[in-house]
This record gives structure tokens, C-alpha cells and sequence, in this order.
């Protein structure tokens, strides 16, 4: 039999050295604990800057769910104003079909009793007509498609109107197609 060694120490020819006395140079003595400080300063700078990031990126998202929440809502407010835009055809055409005289007076009044119960529930849903009456020209609301050289009446102003404009909750649906006073 052999003899067990407990301690599992192997013995070597080299000299043990001592590491509980202080270094002489000052330094410490485990080169990673002066890293230490530069190690915190970096992570507080990279900290810092992610936690900038995130306010940024909260912030973009709030900018971009209130966005989408406006977008919904006028979606929804004005959903109807392509079929309202479809109607209008059917409209102008009920107008000039009044504008006919006609010898069958109960006919005419069929066609006044429909016109008024298709405009009102057009103008319940958001249909406005434009006023032209005594009204000057504006390109933003009016098509001009005719225009008259006149010292009769002044500059710019409506004289006829062969299309009636209209706006859809205050925006813009068709523009009113005037003839509209020059002044040479």
C-alpha cells in the first residue's frame, strides 16, 4: 500500500512568496480596484444616456398615439363625406328639375317634397351650402369659370352662379363655379 497524501499539495522547487505585506510602490494592489472609478463614471455616462433615450422614445410614442388618436377621430367625423360628395350630383339635378315649369303641379311638388327631404338629411350629416349672394370672389371657396370685363359692377364680384358650392363640417367639398365682375 501507498501512502495518501491528505493535503493534495504538490511541492515545488520555487520559493513561496509572501502577499500580506503592502506593496512599496503605492499602487493597489489588485490592478482592477483602480478601474473601479473609471468603470463607474463610464455605466453613470451610459446610464444616463439610456435613460435620455428612453424619455425620447416615450415621448415619440405619446406624439405618435395622440396622432393616431386625431387621425381616428376625423376618420370617423368625416367618413361620410365621400358619399355625400356622390350625392351631390343627385342634388344639382333635383335643383334644375325645380327650376323647369311643368303643367302637372302635383309632379312638381313630388320633385320639391323629395329635394327637401334628401338637402335636409345631407345638412343633418354635415353638408353647408356656400353663400354667393352679394358675396366677392374667393379662390379658396369659389372656381371661377367665367369671367366678365365690367365698370358695371366692382372689382371681383359674383355675378352668377351655375354650381352651387358646398363645405362638409366646415371643410371644403366642392367649390362654387361662378361667373365672377373684372374691372378692365
Amino acid at each position: 500500500m501507498e501512502p495518501v497524501n491528505d493535503n493534495q499539495s504538490i511541492a515545488t522547487d520555487e520559493p513561496q512568496v509572501q502577499t500580506d505585506a503592502p506593496s512599496q510602490t503605492g499602487a493597489p494592489e489588485n490592478p482592477a480596484v483602480g478601474d473601479f472609478g473609471v468603470d463607474r463614471d463610464r455605466l453613470t455616462k451610459e446610464k444616463n444616456e439610456l435613460q435620455e433615450l428612453l424619455q425620447r422614445r416615450q415621448a415619440e410614442f405619446e406624439n405618435y398615439r395622440r396622432r393616431i388618436e386625431r387621425e381616428r377621430s376625423e376618420l370617423f367625423e368625416y367618413a361620410a363625406m365621400d358619399t355625400v360628395k356622390a350625392l351631390l350630383p343627385v342634388l344639382d339635378d333635383f335643383e334644375r328639375a325645380l327650376k323647369v315649369e311643368t303643367a302637372d303641379k302635383e309632379y312638381a311638388r313630388g320633385l320639391e317634397l323629395i329635394y327637401q327631404r334628401l338637402y335636409e338629411a345631407l345638412r343633418k350629416i354635415g353638408l353647408e351650402p356656400l353663400s354667393t349672394e352679394g358675396a366677392l370672389f374667393n379662390p379658396h371657396e369659389h372656381h371661377a369659370v367665367e369671367m366678365v370685363d365690367t365698370n358695371e359692377h366692382p372689382d371681383q364680384t359674383i355675378l352668377d352662379e351655375y354650381q352651387r358650392g358646398y363645405k362638409f363640417k366646415g371643410r371644403l367639398l366642392r367649390p362654387a363655379m361662378l361667373k365672377v365682375a373684372v374691372n378692365p
